[in-house]
């Protein structure tokens, strides 16, 4: 069941629980909802084949991205090799690649030193390093990856949580702010405490996802 579509305030909100509910054929309001920020970054996907990394690109139109599998093999949250006995012949891997507001600061800082480009704001400095025709000039930013969704063949989880679990034991990371709510009310929960704490972040969020 999918429900790509925004929300904005409480209403829409719970109008979105409701489609749901009704598509599964539910009459309660307690479904559970893997919650987590939206990062503002650049989505990219990430192929591993027997465990390898093979291909990496931007995830464009969602059909058609920019292959950047050598940049990506530059940053140190991206394994080039999954982890673990259980691995798949074949993997995607979805995540945001970001930087955070202390990188950034820092990345500015030293340009302002030597003369280099300034950026104006996370995202562009995340996008402009990713399409690097250097990749060691990649690797000299500091990027991150964080992952937020995998596809595969034989997915044997039954739950969007427990596939992102599974994610980390294979050595990716994901949101420390991810946890699992139940119904309307725990997603309005959700929204408020993120809400409270968006200020404090080091990264730069455009809303919640609701998987």
């Amino acid at each position: 069941i999918r429900d790509r579509d925004n929300a904005f305030d409480e209403a829409e909100l719970a109008a979105f629980v409701r489609r749901v509910n009704e598509r599964l054929e539910r009459d309660t309001d307690d479904l559970a909802f893997c919650c987590e920020p939206k990062l503002d970054g650049l989505a990219v996907s990430l192929v591993y084949e027997q465990g390898r990394l093979v291909r990496g690109a931007t995830r464009g139109d969602g059909r058609t991205g920019e292959g950047i599998t050598t940049n990506l093999r530059t940053l140190r949250s991206i394994p080039l090799r999954l982890r673990g006995d259980d691995i798949p012949e074949r993997v995607e891997v979805r995540g945001e690649v970001y930087i955070s507001h202390s990188g950034f600061e820092a990345l500015n800082a030293r340009a302002r030193e030597t003369g280099g480009k300034v950026f104006a704001n996370p995202r562009n400095a995340a996008a402009g390093s990713l399409r690097q025709l250097d990749p060691r000039i990649t690797a000299t930013r500091p990027l991150e990856f964080c992952a937020y969704q995998t596809l595969r063949d034989d997915d044997p989880d039954a739950t969007h949580s427990a596939q992102l679990a599974r994610l980390r034991d294979y050595g990716f990371r994901t949101s420390i702010e991810l946890t699992v709510v139940a119904g309307t009310a725990g997603l309005l929960d959700y929204c408020r405490q993120l809400g409270e704490k968006r200020e404090r972040l080091d990264y730069d969020i455009d809303g919640a996802v609701f998987k």
